[in-house]
């Protein structure tokens, strides 16, 4: 069975993705979720092409937010899913197309060593709005600060132009705007519209697990 890597976006990180990870792991599928945070967007880049290259198959590889910069720039996937993320073409970068919304910038606090974190209050109403507050909470307990640049940095490839891609554009998104995802997603293969937040592998996990494991039986039946 075709693997899974799951990539995360700026301030997270992989215990994120724990429901997701641990429902697809009691299935059956293989699960790798590398950690980012390496300090620009090649680093990042160069760490899930790892993952993928560490694999017999060719996976699925789903980024999140920022984490579709970094799978636009990764080869060997069997199918790519950005999940409310930038679908980046040549000299683009995240922040180029309009990046974080008003509302993310608002939530950022510049720390002395050039890094940012976000608000704790203001990261729960823009990235998990529609999460049971005690979960909303442990998921603003994983956040991590962000080095500087990292969505100024621009792919030295565009995987979508020649692999299979489904976007999910997350309607109720505060943090990223649903009209941009729109625009990217004309880029991808396939759509989905989710009424979810930024974040739905918080809140609804269950909407990816059940896309994932549809995609992973798509790419069993063309073996």
């Amino acid at each position: 069975m075709p693997a899974v890597v799951l990539v995360h976006g700026l301030y997270h990180c992989p215990e994120h993705f724990a429901a997701v990870t641990q429902r697809l792991r009691t299935a059956g599928s293989e699960v790798v979720v590398p950690e980012l945070h390496r300090g620009s967007l090649p680093a990042d880049t160069a760490a899930v092409q790892a993952a993928v290259d560490s694999l017999q198959e060719p996976p699925i590889v789903l980024g999140h937010s920022y984490g579709g910069s970094v799978i636009t720039g990764v080869r060997g996937a069997g199918h790519l899913v950005y999940l409310a993320a930038f679908v980046l073409d040549a000299g683009e970068s995240a922040a180029g197309l309009g990046g974080a919304s008003q509302q993310l910038r608002d939530a950022i606090i510049p720390e002395p060593d050039g890094s940012t974190t976000l608000h704790p209050d203001r990261a729960v109403e823009t990235l998990y709005d529609d999460c049971p507050e005690p979960l909303a909470e442990w998921a603003v307990r994983l956040l991590r600060a962000q080095a500087p640049g990292c969505g100024r940095g621009v792919p030295d490839r565009h995987s979508w132009k020649h692999t299979p891609s489904t976007y999910v554009v997350c309607a109720q998104d505060r943090a990223i705007d649903p009209g941009l995802q729109r625009k990217m997603a004309s880029r991808c293969t396939d759509v989905h519209e989710w009424q979810t937040s930024h974040s739905p592998f918080v809140g609804q996990p269950d909407l990816i697990v059940e896309l994932l494991q549809e995609l992973l039986g798509t790419s069993i039946s063309r073996r």
